[in-house]
């Protein structure tokens, strides 16, 4: 039996809330599948923690994270907490940059059975992932930027070539993967490469990369352009890969077509490492009241299961993961169970509580 080491980092607000509920279920599948298990186990980190002991990611916390095999994280960051520069303490962007997790993966796929913000008149299912560029861009400034005489500030986009190509052929095989499951397998540049001579450079690499992944569909689009798209016909869309802040912008669009941020899952994936979380924030205004939307946290998890599979050629990892988000869809399908977040009056241990049941059945 394969033991998997996972550093899970709850951070701040209602990650404390979801994630200790996200462990219980994949110790529960682990369980029952018998092939595999996991050690789980929790370390400190995020503003709470900086506030507390001035470091948001401690030297142990940064060392368990590289020797795990994958890092589960709540949520990071307090508005009222902050650097001498005036942003907010986010060490989930730290662990980016430590572990070269070059990959930002966003499904989006909106469950049926929630009450959604867009009316698809083509009726076709809206299932398409974003691949955000995670380590460069203009994130490439966070904590480096400048202020001239308060007259002045700058920060600087960084796109290089050995990232950019690893982002590419990242995405390409996600697309042929996608492909072998009956989507079109097409992949999209999105940029504003008339503009700026970084985005052109960006889709110059990208082009070098369709030639070498000829068998697959290609094409570009417009950051504004892809916005528009994602709201007037994101049935359209299959992958796409983009920058960094226009990632960070687009997948809350695309969180938005799923009916809020508490839906959305996200991992950030490297060579050699990966992080798992919500693509929600740490909501200090809901903590501890019980009205955190799991969904988003728990749909992450499966994310990691899927990626451990792969990782280390363990069908019945991916079948675990398959397994999740078949009873979340399936617990939301009938309509009757609409979170808080959406409207609805079901919160967190409601909806803990039924997809750990049609887990079960």
């Amino acid at each position: 039996m394969k033991t998997f080491k996972i550093a899970v980092l709850p951070g701040d607000g209602i990650g404390s809330e979801v994630t200790p509920i996200c462990v219980e279920m994949l110790q529960s599948v682990a369980n029952k599948c018998g092939e595999f298990n996991f050690e789980l186990d929790t370390f400190d980190a995020g503003a709470a923690c900086f506030a507390r002991c001035g470091e948001a990611l401690p030297g142990e916390t940064a060392a368990a994270a590289r020797q795990a095999d994958a890092i589960l994280l709540g949520a990071m960051g307090l508005p009222e907490v902050r650097y001498a520069d005036g942003t907010e303490i986010a060490p989930q962007l730290d662990l980016r940059f430590m572990l070269e997790l070059y990959a930002g993966v966003r499904p989006v796929k909106p469950i049926p059975g929630l009450p959604l913000p867009l009316l698809n008149p083509s009726k076709n299912p809206i299932d398409f992932v974003l691949v955000r560029e995670s380590t460069e861009g203009l994130f490439a400034s966070h904590g480096k930027g400048t202020v001239v005489d308060d007259s002045e500030a700058t920060d600087t986009m960084k796109i290089t070539r050995a990232v950019s190509e690893k982002l590419f052929d990242f995405s390409f095989r996600l697309a042929r993967q996608r492909k072998a499951k009956g989507f079109e397998g097409r992949l999209t540049c999105v940029d504003k490469a008339n503009v700026f001579a970084s985005m052109a450079f960006f889709r110059k690499i990208f082009d070098e990369a369709a030639v070498r992944h000829h068998d697959l569909d290609s094409d570009h689009m417009y950051v504004d352009a892809a916005a528009l798209n994602m709201v007037k016909q994101p049935w359209n869309m299959d992958v796409l890969v983009t920058e960094n802040m226009f990632g960070d912008i687009l997948s809350d669009l695309g969180a938005g077509l799923m009916g809020g941020m508490g839906m959305a899952p996200s991992a950030d994936i490297g060579d050699d490492h990966a992080v798992f979380q919500p693509c929600h924030g740490s909501a200090p205004d809901i903590a501890g009241q019980g009205k955190a939307n799991p969904t988003a946290m728990l749909l992450s998890g499966a994310m990691m299961l899927e990626w451990l599979g792969e990782r280390h050629n363990l069908p019945s990892m991916t079948s675990a993961s398959e397994s999740i988000t078949t009873a979340v869809e399936r617990v939301f399908a009938d309509g009757n169970l609409v979170p808080i977040e959406l409207g609805g009056d079901v919160g967190t241990g409601e909806i803990f509580d039924r997809v750990m049941h049609a887990l079960d059945s």
